[in-house]
């Protein structure tokens, strides 16, 4: 389970609840290679540590900043740079942007289309806003209370829904176009 634990990460929905109060973002940010015994020795950890940073758009001279000096969108990107931390194959974001204004939603969710090129990461990513479920899948489930209504590519759903579960979650998006 350990190495299974390392290759598959979690970025959660609320950045204030997400982080240690007590801990500095660099401290969050090592905590998984230490606990993981990954990253080398404590100067290759904190040298990833601050590219972790500088790569989610936060300056590495915050290492000692505290998560109560940060907005919510800059925590966010603490928690994403955490969930690298370990180089996993699959990081799951529990509607990770839903607790983000739209303006700051848009600069993380284009910050995660990035980092999934650059890294080759695979994201589940569980939301109940479509457009934002339209804009990060290849592929999508859709379920209603635990069941899985149907599942195929993002075109296939958006466009060409077969359950009228899904047409009417589609329908119900004013963005979306209406299907029949």
């Amino acid at each position: 389970m350990r190495q299974l634990r390392r290759e598959m990460q979690i970025v959660f929905q609320n950045p204030y609840n997400s982080l240690n109060p007590r801990m500095s973002i660099g401290k969050i940010i090592i905590e998984p290679m230490i606990i993981h015994n990954v990253g080398g020795n404590k100067q290759k950890r904190i040298e990833r540590v601050n590219y972790l940073l500088e790569r989610v758009g936060l300056n590495p001279d915050w290492f000692n900043r505290y998560p109560h000096e940060l907005s919510g969108g800059q925590r966010q990107r603490v928690c994403i740079a955490r969930a690298l931390a370990l180089n996993p194959q699959l990081i799951i974001c529990d509607e990770s942007v839903s607790a983000l204004d739209v303006s700051i939603q848009a600069q993380v969710l284009n910050l995660l289309k990035e980092l999934q090129a650059e890294f080759g990461l695979t994201y589940i990513f569980i939301s109940h806003d479509l457009s934002v479920v339209k804009f990060m899948s290849d592929r999508i489930m859709v379920m209603n209370k635990g069941i899985v209504e149907e599942m195929s590519t993002t075109e296939q759903i958006i466009y060409n829904p077969q359950r009228e579960y899904t047409r009417q979650l589609i329908a119900s998006i004013p963005e979306f176009p209406k299907v029949a």
